[in-house]
């Protein structure tokens, strides 16, 4: 049996592996780089091996790096987790020739499945349905717009070493196409250091659905249902579920078998994932690619199938049989999963780094409904998110009976999860569970696109929405008061009386009310005879409260502005403030701050560095052509111009780091 494992990643994935291997009484190893040095991973293993500078490119793909440390801690295994060297078939070769057990399938199946192009060629020999692509290597973007031409608008362009949505574009026209080759090239020689680029028709309206595969080295290989990963941005996943609300058993029976013949094609052992794309229309599904290692996304399929994965792995791994059988795989209930990133949802997702001042998941493990909350991290509050790694944060999952019931579990675990410090994507998270169209399970891979046109700005709370919060804020106004006037020092008849009349204003609404204290609770009276009656535990300085409103118990996150109150919820935010009738009257009077012009300004949106200028000073730039190119946490960012217009002075520099709304250059 396995006695230690080096686990070659950081983060979540890192954390998660250490879990599974002290429970099966497993000695766990961490490497850490400069930018890594106090990482939850790396507290929480045995022990722990630095293995260089921040960049992954010099620590964590470093293979003769991670070999080192192996060697330094006698570990006999290792798990590569997902990303970095977990599909890096030189990786697995390395460590075999070292002695050292690869915790994932073999060089071989690493080989044909993780390169995109050979796993087509491969997958089309099986029988498996694949997408009509070029399967051939491009040499140029003028070879890359032939291509495209010629497969029919949109396509997608892809790295043949990638995933995680790392280089990958879709291209609508020639022009797309040239941009998107060269920027899927760079992404894909800084991520995998393997610039092979392919290209194939993009399907329109299509479902992003995968099926776990588990096989051991005895020649059995099952699949473990289905993951629904539709919905993502930039082509990387933000939400998934198990199973698919829209799969019937037939089709789910189909694709499973399906990958079972192409994992046993190549001889495949250990936890895989098999991509399909699948028409929304016609119920086909297309061959995507084989990802040889554990996805992020594994979580769901372990809440509904009751197994644990990593341990199936290393079980695997050190050569046992797998003890169960395809009739003994059942689906049972819902989970769903979703994805915290360190990116700012109200600036187009552009990433965001700093410390994390405020971190505190919701409470794992069976809930008062019935349902069972998860969430696999890699940080902790006063902990550091970089700018040299993948955003997310963690991975919050919610499993239930029924998808409605996990929706709900979801809804209410995202209102509980306080994250302060970086820009983050709670709020949206938070808007998806309750939007219509994903509670009917209508997805595609361009839901955000089509539900978010103009980008996220935010949900805007209707009127009953709007009252709950109104009277939540006039409820903490009342507490608020009553602080001021106990601790006033007033004495005898000049103690400071609390007003009854207030007047509530946030966005578009304004609504007066009246309290009246009862038995403990507030009975918030609106002009129009309607009363809502508010009850909770809330204290200045608290940063989360649950609010019971009416018959509704709301978890709010609340936070005094001056003056103000903030309350954040199910994706709304708003600055109310509460004031007495006179003062709200005065307040009308005030004039309104005009913000400063910024139209001639290119500032950069996110933290990163400068890779690419692309004008001088006294260059004549047209709408929508590229002025410079940001990395940032491993993704390319195009800035493009909005206008015509004529650069007057370039303050930025290529290869310098920049901070969110620096400038970059300005124009006449």
């Amino acid at each position: 049996m396995i006695k230690k494992i080096l686990i070659a990643n950081r983060g979540e994935i890192a954390c998660r592996v250490i879990k599974t291997a002290k429970r099966l009484g497993i000695s766990t190893v961490a490497v850490y780089s400069d930018a890594d040095r106090n990482a939850l991973h790396v507290s929480m293993a045995d022990e722990a091996v630095h293995i260089g500078p921040s960049p992954s490119s010099q620590s964590y793909i470093v293979i003769d790096r991670i070999i080192d440390a192996v060697r330094k801690t006698g570990a006999d295994a290792v798990h590569p987790g997902y990303g970095f060297l977990s599909e890096n078939a030189h990786f697995a070769a390395a460590l075999e020739r070292e002695g050292v057990t690869f915790i994932g399938p073999p060089v071989g199946a690493i080989e044909a499945m993780g390169d995109k192009i050979t796993s087509k060629q491969l997958a089309a020999r099986a029988g498996v349905s694949t997408v009509p692509g070029h399967m051939g290597l491009i040499e140029n973007a003028d070879e890359a717009v032939l291509i495209a031409n010629e497969i029919g608008y949109p396509v997608m362009i892809k790295a043949s070493a990638g995933g995680g949505g790392k280089g990958m574009r879709i291209a609508r026209n020639a022009e797309e196409a040239r941009e998107g080759f060269q920027a899927s090239r760079n992404e894909a020689k800084n991520s995998f250091g393997d610039d092979r680029i392919f290209i194939e028709k993009f399907i329109t309206e299509p479902r992003h659905i995968e099926i776990q595969v588990l096989g051991d080295k005895h020649g059995a290989v099952l699949y473990l249902g289905e993951r629904e990963c539709s919905i993502q941005r930039r082509n990387q996943k933000v939400i998934e579920e198990a199973p698919s609300p829209f799969l019937d058993e037939a089709t789910r029976k189909a694709m499973g078998e399906q990958a079972v013949a192409l994992a046993k094609a190549v001889g495949y052992n250990s936890a895989g994932t098999v991509e399909f794309i699948v028409d929304g229309k016609q119920n086909k599904f297309y061959f995507l690619e084989m990802n040889t290692r554990l996805q992020v996304e594994h979580p769901v399929t372990e809440l509904v199938t009751g197994l644990d994965l990593v341990e199936e792995m290393i079980k695997v791994a050190a050569g046992e049989p797998l003890s169960f059988g395809q009739n003994d795989v059942k689906l049972n209930g819902w989970a769903i999963e979703s994805r915290l990133y360190a990116e700012d949802p109200y600036r187009n997702f552009l990433p965001s780094i700093g410390r994390l001042t405020r971190y505190r998941p919701p409470a794992e493990g069976p809930t008062g409904s019935g349902a069972i909350l998860r969430n696999d991290t890699g940080v902790y509050e006063g902990g550091e998110i970089s700018m040299y790694y993948d955003p997310m944060v963690a991975k919050l999952c919610a499993w239930a009976p029924s998808r409605d019931a996990a929706i709900a579990a979801m809804s209410d675990a995202l209102d509980d999860f306080e994250v302060e410090g970086i820009g983050h994507n709670l709020p949206f998270l938070s808007a998806v569970m309750n939007q219509e169209r994903f509670r009917s399970g209508q997805l595609t891979t361009g839901y955000i696109a089509e539900e978010f046109p103009d980008g996220f700005h935010g949900v805007e709370p209707d009127q009953a929405s709007a009252r709950k919060l109104a009277a939540i804020a006039v409820a903490i106004n009342q507490v608020v008061q009553k602080r001021a006037a106990d601790i006033s020092g007033t004495i005898g008849n000049h103690r400071r009386r609390i007003g009854r009349d207030w007047v509530v204003a946030f966005g578009q609404w304004h609504f007066e009310t009246s309290v009246e204290s009862m038995d403990g609770d507030l009975n918030v009276s609106f002009a129009d005879g309607d009363m809502l009656r508010v009850k909770s535990d809330w204290l200045p300085g608290k940063t989360h409260c649950a609010f019971s409103v009416g018959s509704d118990i709301l978890g709010v996150k609340v936070d005094l502005v001056g003056s103000a109150i903030r309350l954040r919820w199910r994706g709304t935010e708003i600055v109310a403030r509460v004031r007495s009738p006179r003062i709200a009257e005065l307040a009308c009077l005030m004039p309104v701050k005009v913000a400063a012009d910024t139209s001639k300004l290119l500032l950069c949106p996110m933290p990163g560095v400068l890779t690419s200028l692309t004008v001088e000073i006294g260059s004549v730039v047209e709408a929508g052509q590229t002025l410079a190119v940001v990395e940032a946490m491993k993704m390319e960012n195009a800035l493009k111009a909005e206008r015509k217009g004529v650069v007057k002075r370039i303050e930025a520099k290529i290869g310098h780091s920049l901070a969110v709304d620096e400038l970059i250059l300005e124009f006449e």
